[in-house]
């Protein structure tokens, strides 16, 4: 394959099910439905884990997030890395190597103190979780635009359970136009970039990857009017999973869910925050238009592929759970995954992914090997068409906390789901018969055999790895004649 140019679009914290190409037949989302319609849209696409720094680290090292070490937000350091070791081999470097302009517009997060640039990417680090309301080159586009400065009204908090008082913001009405939100400014950015690479390409032949990452939608929601009214309340179901009793769960659980004061919201206010949510989805779907076109003008679109992701999903109440957190629900774990290149058949997967496999992807579409070590494999054999080669067939993930340090690990395939939780009750559940994920069948007799297997293949992928909670389960765990032989490096024999 010759050298590809590649447009890479990420948002953050996106559900699935708040997009028209996964069956959300109320919002709108024509950008992306386009998109989806001419690529391979997977609908077993995951995180390899639920937080934002990790995620992405592991969609930038090709690594697992137990192997790269940054496993947590930064801001919230639980012991994990801040940046990635020196050393380590990541995406940029190959790329750059191979003659690639390669540049990189919002929100980057892996890490702490270096940015796009440290990596010799053209960009500028905005650095945190959230939208850059306040950096400097923001606000001075907005003042050389004149725009007004970030302002908000009608902000919308929960509370505290220690009597505190004010909880986390969840959502107000930016008073700004739509043309000076973040999310405009980022396409602003990424579009001046791509006219750079573009005039490289038509005029030496200089291929390019570009990357615009949006900070939303991302909670706290704070979109203009004209998004923050778009949806009719009344037209947005609530979550079926909302009926949760936390009965047979991990009580972290609970827990988490006064952290986020879910239940400070009745049902017509949970329903406004989606429809909210569900605004900002079209608000960042209109930047995408604009860059999609933007290739098609610039007579691109035939030598540039296109891939749509997020580094996690959100929960909105489901679950009675808000943001991410120490729960493997399908809400954050599973994730938008769209990839379009041209020459290769528009199609739906559901073969088992990770932002992991776009490591290797990417290099592929380049013309370039896998890094060196590389946990994912590529996706060019899915996206040319090929059948299924039985190697799809479950998907892995890891957690290793937010906001305190919690572990866990699930496999899910394409019936069950186990959660294997250290700390607590571990979590099983019938995807066929419980979709919503409300009962944890992990000590039901009708499902002892299922469970056993389950575990049985988790722990044999930990292993494989070389995940150190292998080694917890191999003494924890009912898995059978799967133990490892030398688990300690003392031979079993050994009295």
């Amino acid at each position: 394959m010759s050298p590809r140019n590649l447009l890479f679009l990420m948002t953050d914290q996106h559900r699935v099910d708040t997009l028209g190409c996964y069956g959300n037949t109320t919002i709108s989302t024509p950008a992306l439905d386009s998109l989806a319609a001419e690529g391979t849209r997977f609908d077993s696409f995951y995180t390899p884990t639920a937080i934002c720094t990790p995620a992405r680290a592991s969609l930038f090292t090709g690594q697992h997030p137990f192997r790269h070490g940054l496993l947590v937000n930064p801001e919230r350091n639980g012991g994990g890395r801040d940046e990635v070791e020196d050393g380590s081999p990541v995406l940029s470097q190959p790329l750059l190597a191979a003659g690639y302009n390669m540049g990189h517009v919002g929100k980057w997060h892996i890490g702490r103190a270096r940015g796009p640039e440290y990596y010799a990417m053209d960009g500028e680090h905005l650095p945190g979780a959230l939208n850059p309301v306040h950096h400097p080159s923001y606000e001075a586009w907005l003042d050389a635009k004149g725009y007004p400065r970030f302002a908000v009204k009608d902000a919308v908090f929960g509370s505290a359970t220690n009597g505190t008082g004010r909880g986390h913001l969840i959502a107000g009405r930016l008073q700004q136009p739509p043309e000076a939100t973040v999310e405009a400014y980022l396409a602003d950015k990424t579009l001046e970039l791509l006219d750079r690479y573009t005039d490289a390409w038509h005029t030496d032949g200089k291929p390019f990857m570009l990357s615009c990452h949006w900070f939303g939608p991302h909670l706290p929601y704070l979109i203009p009017d004209e998004y923050y009214d778009m949806y009719d309340p009344a037209s947005v179901p609530l979550p079926a999973s909302m009926s949760e009793t936390f009965a047979g769960k991990p009580d972290v659980q609970r827990q988490y869910s006064a952290y986020w004061s879910a239940d400070d919201f009745d049902a017509d206010t949970w329903r406004k925050l989606i429809a909210v949510y569900w605004g900002y989805v079209t608000l960042i779907d209109h930047q995408v238009a604009r860059l999609l076109d933007a290739l098609r003008a610039r007579g691109m679109w035939e030598d540039t592929a296109v891939v749509f992701t997020a580094d996690h999903g959100e929960f909105t109440g489901s679950h009675r759970l808000n943001d991410k957190g120490p729960a493997m629900y399908e809400d954050i774990y599973r994730i938008p995954g769209i990839v379009r290149v041209p020459g290769c058949p528009p199609q739906v997967r559901d073969d088992f992914a990770t932002l992991i496999d776009l490591n290797p992807t990417v290099l592929g579409l380049a013309g370039l090997p896998a890094l060196e070590p590389c946990d994912g494999a590529s996706l060019l054999p899915v996206l040319a068409g090929e059948p299924a080669d039985g190697t799809r067939e479950q998907v892995v993930t890891e957690f290793h906390g937010h906001h305190f340090p919690y572990s866990q690990r699930m496999i899910r395939d394409h019936r069950h789901k186990l959660v294997y939780n250290p700390d607590s009750v571990n979590e099983l559940y019938d995807l066929e018969a419980d979709p919503h994920e409300l009962h944890n069948v992990h000590e039901a007799p009708a499902y002892a055999g299922v469970r056993r297997e389950l575990t049985a293949r988790l722990y044999q992928e930990l292993l494989r790895r070389g995940d150190p909670a292998y080694t917890w389960m191999s003494y924890m765990s009912d898995i059978g004649g799967n133990r490892a032989p030398d688990v300690d490096g003392v031979a079993d024999e050994v009295a």
